[in-house]
C-alpha cells in the first residue's frame, strides 16, 4: 500500500489510534495555531511508502504553536511538562513559532504554518491538527509531493541562503534517514 494524496494520508491518520491520541492530547492544551508536525507526519508517510508493518520510533514529537504575546522559552517547557503529565509515553517537544525565527536570524514568522514553511526540508514541513469535530487536518506549506515520492530536498529558504545551506547538508548527514528508509532520494543544495 502507498499513499498518493492528502485524502489517503488523512484517512490513514484517522485509522491510527496512536496518532489520533497524540493529536487529541496536543489539542487539549488549547494553544493558538497549534500543530503536531515534522517527523510525526513524515515518518508515518515514509513507513507506509516503505511497506513497514510497525511504526518507526520517533526521537521526539514536535508540537508547534504561534503566540507572539509570550515568547519565553520557559513557557514552552511548561507546555511540555503538561503534555508529559497527560501522556508520559510520548517524547514531547514544544516550540512557539513566534520566537523560532531568532534561531536562524530571520524576519519574524507570521503563523505556525509560516514557521513550518521555514523548516530545513520540504518533506518535514508538514503538520497535523484536529478540528473542533475531532477530524485530522493537514498543513503542508510545500505540498506533499516530496514526502510522498520519498524525496528529501531543502526548503526554498534553506536552498537559497548560504549559511542555511550548510545547516541543511549537516542535518541530512546527521539524520541518516536512508539507514531506516532506504528508498529515500536525498537532494543536495547544489542539485535543488
Amino acid at each position: 500500500m502507498r499513499i498518493h494524496n492528502e485524502e489517503e494520508l488523512l484517512r490513514l491518520v484517522a485509522e491510527d489510534r496512536w496518532m489520533m491520541d497524540v493529536l487529541a492530547v496536543a489539542r487539549g492544551l488549547e494553544l493558538p495555531d497549534c500543530w503536531v508536525c515534522a517527523g510525526f507526519v513524515r515518518s508515518k508517510v515514509w513507513d507506509v511508502q516503505h511497506g513497514f508493518s510497525s511504526r518507526t520510533p520517533l526521537a521526539d514529537v514536535d508540537v508547534i504553536y504561534y503566540d507572539p504575546s509570550d515568547i519565553r522559552e520557559e513557557v514552552e517547557k511548561t507546555w511540555e511538562a503538561r503534555l508529559r503529565e497527560a501522556d508520559p509515553s510520548v517524547p514531547w517537544s514544544v516550540k512557539n513559532q513566534a520566537r523560532m525565527h531568532v534561531i536562524n536570524d530571520l524576519e519574524p514568522y507570521s503563523s505556525a504554518t509560516d514557521g513550518m514553511s521555514k523548516f530545513p526540508e520540504t518533506a518535514t514541513a508538514l503538520g497535523l491538527a484536529l478540528t473542533g469535530q475531532g477530524e485530522a487536518i493537514l498543513s503542508a506549506p510545500h505540498g506533499l509531493r516530496d514526502v510522498l515520492d520519498m524525496v528529501v530536498r531543502p526548503s526554498p529558504l534553506f536552498s537559497t541562503i548560504p549559511r542555511l545551506q550548510s545547516i541543511y547538508e549537516e542535518r541530512v548527514a546527521k539524520k541518516n534517514w536512508q539507514a531506516v528508509w532506504n528508498q529515500l532520494q536525498i537532494v543536495s543544495v547544489v542539485e535543488s
